[in-house]
């Protein structure tokens, strides 16, 4: 019989997922890191690779798996809208047939389950904050709604097997992420903007940039991802996982233009089709709860993601 906690972690060679592993082994669990490489890189858990501890299993999470694991946390899917709208029909396979999948071996198992669910089942939202209680304002038939929907369904899925079959479930809607090992081109605002700065090329907004974002730095999410799982088993969420200061798109790349020392002109492109206006959690129930709040200021997060992507694209 192991005595170390054995987690699962779908997704794990991921942005997010190779920081949850990381944080993991450092509290001295196993990790079995499973990930199709899809939209994410090796690179990220290389330096994983060597720990006695750290599993790594190449696989899609659209077909049954069949592990030993004490837990699992389900972040396997692309989740920028480059990514997720390359292969919008396998998006919605990864969204639902993942969590069918997950599911059904957290209840063979009897285990406690994590779903990754996203901001983005608010769609493009007529209530801001937005709390946990909102039902969302989303396109069912747009080309965002691949995403959207595929990950309300799979919130759906997951009370229907805590309802149906008793399974500890947590469900968390995850808000802009940022930090060291995003993908470079995954379309996303915060790597987007840095690259450009970098290379020295426009800065590309869409719209007049006047849309606002909340952006939370990756170490204060999994910190509330850990303390969500471990704590307060009565409630299963949603829980609002993200950073409620809010910022204009276009102070954003201002404020990296600066940061960078760039001398990229702003550029402003149509809006795309159910672009968000504004996206700010409501992270009440994160406080109450759990006593957590974002600990890192922006500017601190950002200067180590410009750190990070410096290193990645090398000199000149």
């Amino acid at each position: 019989m192991h005595l170390r906690k054995r987690v699962l972690v779908t997704g794990g060679s991921g942005f997010l997922g190779s920081h949850l592993c990381e944080r993991l082994l450092d509290e001295d669990c196993e990790v079995i890191c499973v990930d199709n490489f899809f939209t994410s890189s090796r690179q990220n858990i290389e330096h994983l690779l060597p720990n006695p501890r750290f599993e790594l299993i190449r696989h899609d999470v659209t077909f049954p798996l069949y592990l030993e694991v004490d837990e699992i946390y389900n972040l396997a899917c692309p989740a920028s809208p480059i990514h997720y709208q390359h292969d919008p029909v396998q998006t919605i396979k990864t969204c639902v047939h993942g969590a069918i999948n997950m599911l059904g071996l957290a209840k063979r198992l009897r285990i406690p389950i994590f779903q990754a669910s996203t901001s983005e089942v608010y769609g493009d939202p007529d209530i801001h904050p937005q709390p946990e209680s909102y039902w969302g304002n989303v396109n069912p038939i747009g080309y965002r709604s691949c995403y959207d929907e595929g990950k309300r369904c799979a919130e759906s899925l997951f009370f229907a097997y805590h309802r149906q079959h008793g399974l500890p479930i947590k469900v968390g809607r995850l808000f802009n992420t940022y930090g060291p090992r995003m993908h470079p081109n995954d379309g996303r605002v915060v790597s987007n903007f840095i690259m450009q700065a970098l290379q020295g090329k426009p800065i590309t907004i869409y719209g007049d940039g006047s849309q606002t974002r909340s952006f939370c730095y990756v170490d204060d999410l999994v910190e509330l991802m850990l303390r969500f799982m471990r704590n307060d088993h009565e409630f299963c969420g949603p829980l609002n996982m993200g950073n409620p200061g809010e910022i204009t798109i276009l102070e954003l790349a201002k404020q990296l233009i600066e940061m960078t020392g760039s001398s990229s002109p702003i550029s402003l492109e149509p809006l795309p089709t159910d672009d968000p206006k504004q996206r700010k959690p409501d992270i009440t129930l994160a406080k109450e709860r759990y006593g957590w709040e974002p600990q890192v200021h922006l500017w601190e997060g950002l200067a180590k993601t410009v750190a990070y992507f410096e290193k990645l694209i090398g000199p000149g």
